[in-house]
C-alpha cells in the first residue's frame, strides 16, 4: 500500500514508506487518475514535500532515507546517475564507460531504479535520441514524464543564465 500518493504536473506520484525501518521504499509514478491519499507518516509528509519542492525548482535537493536495495552494480549505476546535474544529460554509453558496465546493463539499472526524481534515471538518454524510461519505449505515459521532467530541469537551467 502507498504511503502517499501526490498531484504531479504529468499526474501523480505514489510513495511507500517503511515507518519500522525508516526508510522511502518506493517511488513511483501514477496517472492522473490514481486517487489522491495524503500522507500517513511523517516520513510519508517529508518524502511528498521534498518532491513538491522538486516541481518548484528543479534544483531541489534530497535528503531522505531511501532503503538499502538493488545489486552492487545498480547502485553503482544509481550513485552515477545522482552525479549527473539537473539540465544536464548523460548516455547509457557514458555511464557505462564511466563504471565499467555495458550499455544494456545500465539501462536495466535505470528501470530497476526504485526512487525515480531522487535518483534521477530521467537524466539518461539513448546515444540517438530520448530512449526508454521506467522499462517502457514507445510514446506513452512514462516517456511523457521523462519529457516533462527533462524540459522541467532545462527551463530552470535557462532561467539561471
Amino acid at each position: 500500500m502507498l504511503s502517499a500518493v501526490m498531484d504531479a504536473p504529468f499526474g501523480k506520484v505514489g510513495i511507500r514508506v517503511n515507518d519500522a525501518t525508516g526508510v522511502v521504499e518506493l517511488i513511483e509514478y501514477l496517472p492522473a487518475s490514481a486517487e489522491p491519499r495524503a500522507p500517513v507518516s511523517p516520513l510519508a509528509q517529508r518524502a511528498v514535500a521534498q518532491i513538491a519542492r522538486y516541481f518548484e525548482t528543479a534544483d531541489a535537493s534530497f535528503d531522505l532515507p531511501l532503503a538499502d536495495v538493488g545489486t552492487p552494480f545498480q547502485r553503482r549505476v544509481w550513485q552515477a546517475m545522482c552525479a549527473i546535474a539537473p539540465g544536464e544529460t548523460r548516455t547509457y554509453g557514458d555511464l557505462a564507460r564511466e563504471i565499467d558496465g555495458v550499455p544494456r546493463a545500465v539501462g536495466q539499472a535505470c528501470g530497476d531504479n526504485p526512487f525515480p526524481i531522487v535518483i534521477p534515471c530521467h537524466r539518461v538518454v539513448a546515444a540517438n535520441g530520448l530512449g526508454g524510461f521506467n522499462h517502457h519505449a514507445g510514446d506513452g505515459f512514462y516517456l511523457r514524464v521523462k519529457r516533462w521532467l527533462l524540459a522541467h530541469e532545462s527551463a530552470q537551467q535557462a532561467l539561471a543564465l
